[in-house]
């Protein structure tokens, strides 16, 4: 991979946009999946090999002749549950979590394909239906952290900056008496590279707010955007959970003592590269966690704690990939919201969010848009034998 930024490939690419809109169309139908599968009685371990599995299989059909073209998991499958926030992805030696009726779930994951990501998160209630809709608290933040994605996907285009999108999730979660996660980042994506430079921060305290760089979003860039809604005072805390996820940093360089490390970070190097990964990946677990001690203690891995907010309150995350075309936002990723399972007393009180959240995201040049939907269909049929139905939900 070249850092001379005259390699960089974008989305002012077809090839490109395929690329992302393939990996996108596997982490909605993964997350569909791992969704339905989530059950009362379900086991978190199984459900998260259950998604990483289906990400290698979906992946490992596309593309098949280009043997050096590296594809697969952007980010391990996780399950976080109520009041943990999120990166809760355990390994078969911890203690598993069961799940419960009226559990509030999220699912995080991601897919590339040939470096270009495309992520997704979803919450749910398990065991909500239309006869039994949810209320009180859990509908409160499920439905503030949703109304935040979809102002996000109204802001998150060339021109506005990313401190407005940070404005609308504070004034929306205040609307339902919620907070966002203090100092969470939603990162620019690029070949290769989950957390680029330019960044949306949530609830800033005073120091971020003077730390964080304020920047303007281009056509032809690509978002993860991430939101974690809180019930409580939004203050994500590890509270001892192993950490199971991490990257490798390639800006780090040591040299590894222990044979075991060494063995585990080439491991990591060659499968891996640079992006996101589950000690679960490793056939020998127990040497994976040995090793996996001293590069971390070195800092050639960057782990991705198990966060939790207070005992008795309740964190909703959602998170799509949204690619800046020319012609608008092309939301890429996302669950399937179903707004009548949950009842919140409280409402969105701004007008102007009220507003924007009632504004059409359809982009312009309809007519244009159909034609590339086709051509992109032909091109995703050669590739991957199918025809791509799911990929415009939720343009």
């Amino acid at each position: 991979m070249s850092d001379d930024e005259s390699q960089e490939q974008t989305i002012a690419e077809d090839l490109v946009v395929t690329k992302y809109k393939m990996g996108g169309d596997i982490a909605n139908r993964v997350l569909k999946m791992v969704v339905d599968a989530a059950m009362a009685g379900v086991s978190v371990v199984a459900l998260c090999e259950k998604g990483d599995e289906m990400i290698m299989e979906e992946t490992g059909k596309i593309f098949k002749k280009e043997k050096e073209m590296k594809k697969g998991i952007a980010f391990p499958t996780c399950i976080s549950v109520n009041n943990c926030v999120c990166h809760y992805s355990p390994l078969k030696s911890d203690p598993d979590y069961i799940l419960k009726e009226e559990d509030l779930v999220k699912v995080d994951l991601g897919v590339h394909v040939d470096g270009f990501i495309a992520n997704v998160a979803h919450s749910f209630i398990i065991g909500v239906n239309k006869g039994a809709p949810v209320s009180g608290r859990k509908a409160d933040v499920i439905k503030a952290a949703h109304y935040c994605a979809e102002a996000a996907l109204r802001l998150v285009k060339p021109g506005n900056q990313n401190t407005q999108v940070t404005e609308a999730w504070n004034k929306i979660a205040q609307s339902f008496n919620c907070t966002p996660i203090e100092g969470m980042l939603s990162h620019q994506l690029k070949q290769h590279v989950i957390d680029g430079e330019k960044t949306i921060i949530q609830n800033p305290t005073d120091q971020q707010k003077k730390d964080h760089e304020k920047t303007a979003f281009e056509v032809h860039e690509v978002y993860a955007v991430d939101v974690l809604i809180s019930t409580g005072e939004g203050k994500a805390k590890d509270a001892g959970q192993r950490t199971t996820v991490y990257k490798r940093d390639p800006t780090q360089q040591y040299g590894l003592k222990m044979k075991t490390s060494r063995a585990f970070f080439s491991e990591v190097e060659r499968r891996f590269d640079a992006m996101p990964f589950t000690l679960r990946a490793f056939e020998d677990e127990k040497k994976a966690k040995m090793g996996v001690m001293e590069c971390a203690k070195h800092e050639l891995l960057q782990p991705f704690n198990v966060l939790y907010e207070k005992e008795g309150e309740y964190v909703a995350q959602f998170k799509f990939t949204v690619l800046l075309m020319p012609n608008g936002p092309m939301r890429i990723t996302s669950g399937t919201f179903e707004n009548e399972l949950y009842k919140s007393e409280l409402d969105v009180k701004d007008p102007d969010l009220k507003a924007l959240l009632q504004s059409s995201v359809s982009r312009r040049n309809q007519k244009r848009r159909k034609k590339k939907k086709v051509a992109s269909q032909s091109a995703l049929s050669a590739t991957t034998g199918s025809t791509n139905e799911e990929n415009e939900a939720g343009d």
